[in-house]
């Protein structure tokens, strides 16, 4: 708590960031370690080699991610600093668990002639060794890159947002009836205390509703907040919807579920400290990436993977809020999924990246269209065991987790799933097209 770690949605999703990172960090070692036996080496020095070839790749995504909470702790404020500070505590313990205590463990087992293995015998041959012509489907890939993000701005101007109180100011109260409620009665029973209609929402289930009001939110009072909630008890009393039996005080404590106030200066701070964190941490990843990779091209594919992941992300919100059975709202649970997209996002670009960089090296007389292709299918198991074990665990807590949380896991399991695209069919392409243009001039100016 002294670290400003609020545990509220957005530093859950830094929590299920750095779950994905963890498990992302050891599934690459074991590929190494898999492509080390498959070289025919013996299992100790395959472990021993293994762990040293990924090191590159983890360091690399930490150090870049733990740069974006640092970023994030100093410009955020609120859930912006409580997803940073979850998210760079995970990824110190994460790292420290993933090179030390598994090759600990591993260590172990050697010294005691324990029999090793890293993959099942159905699993054994799955994608070993691809050979997947990626970079001849960039055309289409930004295609329908370009059509997702037109949709999406097409959307913005028709449909806009469903802006949450974070970002509106107001009030919002979570009520339960001991029936099942329509919305319009709720309205229409609410109507004349606030003087306008509220936005009133099934929330879960049918007795239970979801109040946003901006009455009084100007009311700087004591007894401001308490003359709302007496005049939502007031209204739903008068019109039938609560037992006339019901006391206020019980109303409290028992109907009223949940209530949130934010202020629209507070809005304002969040909106603007949101937008600035973000925009400073693209900068100094991209910095970091250009720097560590020694080529800008990277930190290019790097920006238009990100950029499109975060449109598309917005688009779908803006689409289907009112269509989808639960909120999609931009709110601070919005800020947290996009930010865990980005996280996500970066962490899969760049292990793709580095194996493109090391493939280069390797091979420096070969085509570079067939080391980006060659690099890709090499991580293409890493990429498919990655994102299948984390959306799997994100659908679990979409399924049981409740309506509070479901439009948040639905934003990180969508976003996701483009960052997937992305790394594969866009930043990868975008590289490769920078590069070869800039091959290509610099042939022409000699």
């Amino acid at each position: 708590m002294s670290l400003g770690a609020v545990l509220t949605l957005p530093g859950i999703a830094g929590i299920v960031l750095t779950m994905a990172m963890a498990t992302d960090a050891n599934i690459i070692i074991y590929e190494r370690v898999q492509e080390e036996i498959r070289a025919g080496k013996g299992i100790k020095l395959a472990i021993s080699d293994g762990y040293k070839n990924a090191y590159s790749a983890i360091i690399d995504v930490q150090i870049t991610s733990f740069l974006i909470g640092i970023v994030l702790y100093i410009f955020g404020s609120g859930p912006i600093k409580g997803f940073a500070t979850t998210l760079m505590i995970g990824i110190v313990t994460s790292l420290f668990t993933a090179i030390f205590i598994t090759r600990l463990i591993f260590e172990w087992q050697l010294n005691r002639s324990k029999n090793i293995t890293f993959t099942s015998k159905t699993t054994a041959n799955w994608l070993v060794s691809p050979k997947f012509k990626f970079l001849e489907k960039r055309k289409a890939a930004y295609i329908i890159s370009g059509t997702l993000i037109a949709i999406s701005v097409l959307s913005f101007v028709t449909r806009g947002f469903n802006l949450g109180v974070d970002f509106t100011g107001g009030r919002t109260y979570v009520v339960r009836f001991e029936q099942n409620v329509k919305v319009a009665d709720v309205q229409d029973a609410l109507v004349d205390i606030f003087g306008s209609v509220p936005e009133v929402k099934t929330f879960g289930t049918d007795n239970q509703v979801r109040i946003v009001t901006k009455f009084k939110i100007d009311d700087l009072s004591d007894n401001a907040d308490n003359e709302v909630e007496e005049g939502i008890y007031a209204g739903l009393k008068e019109s039938g919807l609560i037992s006339s039996s019901v006391s206020y005080q019980d109303f409290i404590e028992n109907y009223r579920l949940s209530s949130q106030k934010v202020g629209p200066s507070i809005s304002n701070d969040i909106k603007r400290d949101a937008i600035i964190a973000v925009i400073f941490a693209l900068i100094i990843m991209s910095l970091y990436i250009i720097v560590r990779f020694s080529n800008w091209k990277y930190g290019l594919g790097v920006v238009v993977s990100l950029t499109q992941n975060v449109i598309i992300l917005l688009g779908v919100f803006s689409l289907f809020h009112g269509v989808l059975p639960f909120s999609l709202e931009i709110d601070q649970a919005f800020i947290a999924a996009v930010l865990a997209v980005i996280g996500y996002s970066i962490n899969d670009t760049i292990i793709v990246f580095d194996r493109i960089r090391e493939h280069l090296k390797l091979y420096p007389k070969r085509e570079l269209s067939v080391n980006i292709n060659h690099a890709i299918n090499s991580m293409l198991r890493r990429t498919l065991n990655t994102s299948f074990s984390t959306i799997i665990t994100l659908l679990v807590i979409f399924i049981f987790g409740g309506v509070s949380i479901r439009g948040f896991i639905f934003g990180i399991i969508i976003g996701i799933s483009i960052g997937v695209f992305s790394s594969i069919f866009i930043a990868s392409p975008i590289f490769y097209d920078a590069q070869t243009r800039f091959n290509k001039r610099a042939v022409k100016a000699k």
